[in-house]
């Protein structure tokens, strides 16, 4: 089991209060978890269980994030939907676990989706782990979606200085030639300056 996976099952234990909740979370578990020789239901049908959770009506929140990152670092495309939504989510802790599950899941989507919310001036504040994401996934939409962030939030009277930060690291990991001109404009802002000049270095493989 990965450290991930581990540290959203203690802040899930953490947040049960009734006997029936620990009831259903120890079932959950048993599916999500590898019993290795362990006897237990086959992986395919744990995992079309998981997906079943995804899909159920009345399911609590955390049961549907625990089978959604079970299943997206599986690989099962069936986590999509729920993982995006768990991205956009109010909560920073569970935008991040979802970040993990959709890097590891590779489904197409995923880049556009995450374009998506980092892009929208509506929902910036959630904005971090998409830019995250993005970096990590390399795909054609990554460098466009930082770019069109970081041009905006250098502009905006609120320069949400996280998610800015995020955007200049990000175009330095990318090391796309076309995030010069921003990453220049970046150096104007005391605090971006650094990571700014981190990240044209980068660029320009200095």
């Amino acid at each position: 089991m990965e450290e991930e996976f581990r540290a959203l099952l203690r802040r899930v234990r953490a947040e049960l209060v009734s006997p029936a909740e620990f009831a259903a979370y120890e079932r959950l578990l048993e599916l999500a978890v590898d019993g290795g020789s362990a006897p237990g239901p086959p992986a395919a049908e744990r995992a079309d269980r998981l997906a079943g959770v995804l899909v159920a009506g009345e399911q609590p929140l955390w049961a549907r994030e625990i089978a959604a990152f079970a299943l997206g670092v599986q690989g099962d495309r069936r986590a999509f939907e729920t993982l995006v939504l768990l991205l956009n989510y109010r909560e920073p802790v569970r935008c991040a676990t979802a970040a993990h599950a959709l890097g590891r899941l590779r489904d197409p989507r995923t880049a556009r989706a995450a374009a998506a919310l980092a892009t929208n001036p509506l929902r910036t504040a959630y904005a971090l782990h998409p830019v995250r994401l993005l970096t990590e996934l390399r795909a054609p939409e990554s460098v466009p979606a930082l770019l069109s962030t970081l041009e905006r939030l250098l502009a905006a009277p609120d320069h949400c200085w996280p998610v800015a930060r995020a955007c200049v690291e990000g175009l330095g990991v990318l090391g796309d030639d076309r995030a010069t001109h921003v990453l220049l404009a970046a150096r104007a802002h005391e605090r971006l300056r650094p990571v700014a000049d981190e990240a044209l270095a980068r660029v320009h493989g200095v």
